[in-house]
């Protein structure tokens, strides 16, 4: 049978081993056993029966799957996210994928369907593409629909041009008065950049390293085992991968088998592309239906998903590039369950002496784009303040400035 694309089969293989017999009381002969050589046609019927009976029972849960299967792949009928939500409201979403079409004839990429995603709130709507990512940074606004954004003015031409400055000269810039807008962030506007972005593994992360980071294969196993007690005992196995980048940690956490859903998500549109890319050439990746991959475009201080919704949160080299550091912390400690983790790593404000140098000094951009953590201290005060409970968070340093911060999620 053939269903919107998706073929199911079901299939009963009945082998019977040489000169075995079978068990088939009655009332009549309660302990008759009947060989294999002279099975009766009742028997057969009763077979029948009991394979009709199971087939019933399986095709029940045969529909239901199916549901759950049609929903995930691109169902045309809205259904309603177990995890995401409204980012300023909260409340729930549905999400309803229709083929993107051209003429009447469905669109491919790759030799898969393109679908659209129409993403709805009571209060508000969003959207998302199969080959980008759901956009629920914000919700768009019905100018939106009919209107591109005005790209010609001064503001919008800095924050086009300002990611290839290089740093030393963004100062330059902006002591001669070029306008970069008074809530400027050099470094959020830096990863959104498609250079940056494609050079991200290529390089950039790790550099990392001279800080004390662990590879990330590494770096991935210490947060997967820190995750490991709550996976077993969760019937959703759900993890988010915070400031996913170019998925360099969501890749290895959908390819460990370890979770049932895995959301890789980022500010910056350039990133979320990039790992899109990333996934599909990756051929553990490509079709793998046990784990459920999203992307997902959001702010961390307005985090897009239902109270306690989260198994555990990952955040790699990313606390430092938060805007708004406690909205985040309190916005991570909602979304997870009780008793769910919370494992990040970054960096000390030592590591940002020569990068402050090399921009002019401690008044450069780079005070804008990053957060300074001067000690253990602060970051846990950050944590508790969120709503962590103070001996629920550890944190250790790994020489010479990398952070490494595990938090629990008190059980109510």
């Amino acid at each position: 049978m053939k269903t919107s694309g998706l073929f199911l089969a079901c299939s009963v293989t009945v082998s019977a081993v040489p000169g075995s017999a079978f068990v088939f009381p009655t009332k009549q002969h309660p302990n008759r056993r009947t060989s294999s050589k002279t099975i009766s046609s009742a028997l057969y019927t009763s077979a029948s029966t009991v394979f009709n009976t199971t087939a019933t029972i399986e095709g029940n849960k045969l529909a239901i799957e199916k549901k759950k299967l049609l929903a995930l792949l691109k169902s045309t009928e809205p259904f309603e996210d177990a995890v995401l939500a409204d980012p300023i409201t909260k409340e729930s979403i549905t999400i309803t994928a229709k083929p993107v079409t051209f003429l009447g004839v469905e669109s491919s990429s790759n030799n898969r369907r393109r679908i659209k995603y129409f993403i709805e709130s009571a209060s508000n709507k969003f959207q998302g593409t199969s080959d980008t990512f759901i956009d629920l940074l914000e919700p768009i606004k019905p100018e939106e629909l009919t209107s591109a954004p005005d790209s010609t003015s001064s503001d919008a031409l800095a924050r086009t041009l300002i990611p290839f400055i290089p740093p030393p000269l963004r100062s330059a810039f902006a002591t001669a008065g070029f306008p970069m807008g008074e809530d400027y962030v050099p470094m959020r506007d830096l990863f959104t950049s498609p250079v940056v972005s494609a050079a991200y593994e290529r390089g950039w992360r790790q550099g990392f390293a001279q800080a004390g980071f662990p590879g990330a294969d590494d770096e991935a196993q210490l947060a997967m085992d820190y995750f490991a007690p709550v996976m077993a005992m969760s019937d959703t196995k759900t993890l988010v991968d915070m400031s996913c980048a170019t998925g360099l940690f969501t890749r290895r956490f959908a390819k460990s088998g370890k979770y049932a859903r895995v959301l890789g998500c980022d500010y910056s549109a350039s990133m979320l592309n990039e790992a899109h890319t990333r996934i599909q050439a990756d051929p553990r990746l490509n079709g793998n239906r046990n784990t459920q991959l999203d992307l997902i475009r959001l702010d961390v201080g307005q985090i897009p998903m239902k109270n306690a919704s989260v198994d555990c949160l990952h955040a790699g080299a990313a606390m430092h590039c938060w805007p708004d550091l406690p909205a985040a912390a309190a916005e991570i400690y909602r979304v997870l369950k009780p008793g769910g983790r919370y494992f990040a790593t970054t960096f000390l404000s030592s590591y940002f002496g020569t990068l402050q140098q090399a921009e002019g000094g401690a008044n450069g951009p780079s005070r804008q784009a990053f957060q300074y953590f001067e000690s253990v201290e602060q970051l846990k005060s950050l944590l508790v303040d969120g709503g962590f409970a103070r001996e629920m968070v550890s944190i250790e340093v790994l020489s010479p400035a990398c952070v490494v911060i595990r938090c629990e999620k008190t059980k109510k």
